[in-house]
This record gives structure tokens, C-alpha cells and sequence, in this order.
């Protein structure tokens, strides 16, 4: 049974509108005018228990939105929406209870107080029976490596140190669902490799369904096995990240590091594209010549120093769908 059902969800926003200019701020005190902008225009998916999504999509596409649905912020104006067999808006007290939800650039912590106290307000208000917080807190603590932060006040952390201690405080309850909405925005390198790691192995451990909002394409690579992308209010692709490659394109990369920095004999059904300080990506369909055939070739003609196969970086992809949809 899916956890999360979405059917054709709609909803608009009335948005007023006004001429450039203090004549034009004097107009609209009589005359307003008003557009109306369709945030979602029909979005149906489901997602079942322990899944690992990417919901992806340019500025003003309706990830937000979707998400604010699902959280039971937003009513929407028409369409099906029941997370866990609720209706969010409905059930609004009881339905909190099951969410996670860690954005990028707002925190759930309170800002003048240690963090340590935020946790424990947060079990209070969730109600979080003693035994399990203790074991929850404790737990995140080791594996985030926060221990540090904990007597520290929230506006004194920096963002990756706020940004791990927020994702502890959004699973303290243990919550069946989990949004992350640009949770790695800001991070350094070795921050987001640490919260990446750690919501990949709870996924694992325990089951929880995540669902990612990000423009950090490592991050879907990394953490998802699904990807959505939404353009203009409607789900233009849905499915596995290594199906969605083989949808838009087969091509795979072979890039090579060469001694002498020349650019490289390569097998006629080879396409070289592009070199810069010896290190040279070459480009071919495995479907007509095998990446073991295409790197014996290579090697057996040029002085290599190092040499590795790749897929298309996932921005390309996904730059090729809005292309296929004449955006």
C-alpha cells in the first residue's frame, strides 16, 4: 500500500498586479488588477514505505508548493492528497506527528537558546516518550558528530553545524516521513558528505520514506533512487535515476589523463569532446562500441596516466527534459 497519494492536485494563486511608478502605486488604490498563477496544474504520484525520492525542478516550478500540500499547510483547490491514510489539512495535529521536515534556510531550533534545550522543548512538544528521546538524541549526536554544539546557542553555530543538529531535532520523534528541502545549501564539502551518509544509513535502518527538494544535483545523486522533476506545475518525469539516464541519453564518457598532454588517437566511433591540460573527455555510445574495446583502443595507442568511465553529469540530463519539452 503507498504511503503518500497524490491525484491531480491543483492549486492557484491570485496574485494582484500594478503599472511600474508612483502613478502606477496610485491606480492600484482603485483599480487592482490580478493575475492568477497555476502553482500546481494536475500533479499525481505516489511513493511507497522506504523510498528515497528527488523532487526536482527550476524556481516557481511547484516543489514547494506540493510539498506545503503535503505538510498540510496549504489546502489545495482540487485533487486527492492522503499521506499514511489522512488527509493533511484534516488531520493536521495527528498527521505533524509522522513528519520530518529540515529546510535549508530556516531552522526549527530556537535561535537564542542551546541547542541541547531546543531538543528537549522539542520532545515536550511532540510528546516523545523519555526512553525513546534519550536513545533518539544520543544516537544522532555520535553520528552527526555534535556533540560540541549541544551547550552552544543556535545564532552562535555555524551552517553546517546548525544544519546537522536541525536534521537531529526533525527526526528526535521518529517520524515515518522526512522532507529536506535545500538541506545542504551552504555546506562545506565535508559537512554534506557527513549528512548525506547519515540519511542514507537512517533510511536503511530504519525505514523512513525521504523526500528530497534540492538544486544540488549530488545530493540526488548520492541520496535518491527515484527522481521526479516538475516544470510549470506538472510531473514531466518520474522514475529511476539510472532509468531516467537511459531514457534521455545512452551516451556514457570516457575521460583520460594522458603524459603528454596530446590529445589522443580514438576509435572512429569515438567522438572526442573536448581536451584541456591533458585530460581529455571522450564520448561514445556503449551500445555501439564497449567501454572495454573503447579503453583497450586507447591505451594501446597513447601514453595514459590515469582513465575512468562516467555517466552524463545529472544537470545534463535534466536540462535535456526541459529541452524535450521546449522550455
Amino acid at each position: 500500500m503507498s504511503q503518500i497519494v497524490v491525484e491531480d492536485l491543483v492549486k492557484r494563486f491570485r496574485i494582484s498586479e500594478r503599472d511600474p511608478g508612483m502613478m502606477g502605486a496610485v491606480r492600484g488604490l482603485f483599480r487592482r488588477r490580478y493575475q492568477t498563477v497555476d502553482a500546481l496544474d494536475g500533479v499525481s504520484f505516489s511513493i511507497e514505505p522506504s523510498e528515497l525520492v528527488g523532487y526536482i525542478g527550476p524556481n516557481g516550478a511547484g516543489k514547494s508548493t506540493t510539498v506545503k500540500v503535503m505538510s498540510g499547510i496549504l489546502v489545495p483547490d482540487s485533487g486527492r492528497c492522503e499521506i499514511l491514510g489522512r488527509v493533511p489539512w484534516r488531520r493536521r495535529n495527528e498527521h505533524v506527528k509522522e513528519l520530518g521536515v529540515v529546510f535549508g534556510q530556516r531552522t526549527q531550533l530556537w535561535w537564542d537558546l542551546p541547542v541541547i534545550e531546543s531538543f528537549d522543548l522539542l520532545r515536550d512538544i511532540y510528546r516523545i516518550p523519555r526512553v525513546e528521546y534519550v536513545a533518539n538524541r544520543d544516537e544522532f549526536v555520535e553520528v552527526l558528530g555534535i556533540e560540541a554544539c549541544l551547550d552552544v546557542p543556535v545564532r552562535q553555530l555555524s551552517l553546517g553545524q546548525r544544519m546537522r543538529c536541525d536534521l537531529a531535532a526533525a527526526l528526535l520523534h521518529s517520524p515515518a516521513i522526512l522532507f529536506l528541502d535545500e538541506p545542504t545549501i551552504g555546506m562545506d564539502a565535508v559537512s554534506k558528505i557527513a549528512f548525506r551518509e547519515f540519511i542514507k544509513r537512517f533510511n536503511e535502518e530504519r525505514g523512513t520514506t525521504v523526500i528530497l527538494t534540492t538544486h544540488d544535483m549530488d545530493d540526488i545523486e548520492v541520496i535518491c533512487d527515484r527522481v521526479m522533476v516538475i516544470s510549470d506545475g506538472m510531473i514531466i518525469s518520474d522514475g529511476k535515476l539510472e532509468d531516467l539516464r537511459k531514457k534521455v541519453s545512452i551516451e556514457r564518457r570516457l575521460v583520460v589523463e594522458l603524459e603528454d598532454g596530446a590529445v589522443p588517437a580514438v576509435h572512429p566511433r569515438a567522438v572526442i569532446a573536448g581536451s584541456e591540460r591533458g585530460r581529455v573527455d571522450i564520448r561514445f555510445d556503449p551500445d555501439v562500441v564497449s567501454a572495454t574495446e573503447l579503453i583497450s583502443d586507447v591505451t594501446s595507442r597513447n601514453r595514459v596516466r590515469d582513465i575512468f568511465v562516467e555517466n552524463p553529469p545529472i544537470e545534463e540530463l535534466i536540462a535535456r527534459i526541459y529541452e524535450g519539452q521546449g522550455r
